[in-house]
């Protein structure tokens, strides 16, 4: 996620689209898991409300700041910031997440010996991840993260929320 600098080095309230506008594969890259115009969709339309909405909401109340810095302080700000920069962030992590043809186990083996570490096997996690996720009521999120004491914990988020925010009731950092 991106927000321009003014002279100082001082964060600006303009954020934008991820750097790799447009995505860095094809909207229909993902299919058939996803499809062409529900990427494009979500990432047009959705993820650019986000982007929109955030910048208002941040120039009616002169607010400047970094988007990590607006996460960590989610609870000084109005909703319309907490849902929109949770949303763009969120969404920025969601489409670097992804990548076409990337099925398989993960080649990283620190990164498996910590999932058999925390889950018992890669199979128990994704189980338990998606339990976590159709255990969501209404809007939400699924996150695998690393907490403060460097523990490897699933977690769900409603709306807009991430682990990130100072109002989230699990925090740490999404992998």
């Amino acid at each position: 996620c991106s927000s321009a600098k003014k002279s100082g080095g001082t964060p600006s309230a303009f954020h934008t689209l991820p750097d790799q506008t447009p995505l860095a594969y094809a909207y229909n890259a993902l299919e058939p898991v996803i499809d062409a115009q529900t990427m494009e969709i979500h990432y047009t339309k959705h993820h650019q409300a986000y982007v929109n909405n955030l910048n208002a909401a941040l120039k009616d109340g002169k607010i400047e700041s970094s988007l990590d810095d607006l996460l960590k302080n989610t609870a000084k700000y109005s909703l319309a910031v907490r849902n929109n920069a949770g949303g763009h962030w969120n969404h920025t992590f969601f489409w670097k997440s992804m990548a076409p043809n990337a099925g398989g186990t993960p080649k990283n083996t620190e990164f498996l010996s910590a999932i058999d570490a925390s889950f018992g096997t890669m199979e128990s996690f994704i189980a338990r991840f998606e339990e976590t996720a159709a255990k969501r009521f209404g809007s939400g999120w699924a996150w695998l993260i690393k907490t403060p004491d460097n523990k490897l914990v699933i977690s769900s988020t409603p709306n807009q929320d991430n682990p990130l925010m100072d109002v989230a009731t699990e925090k740490g950092r999404p992998i």
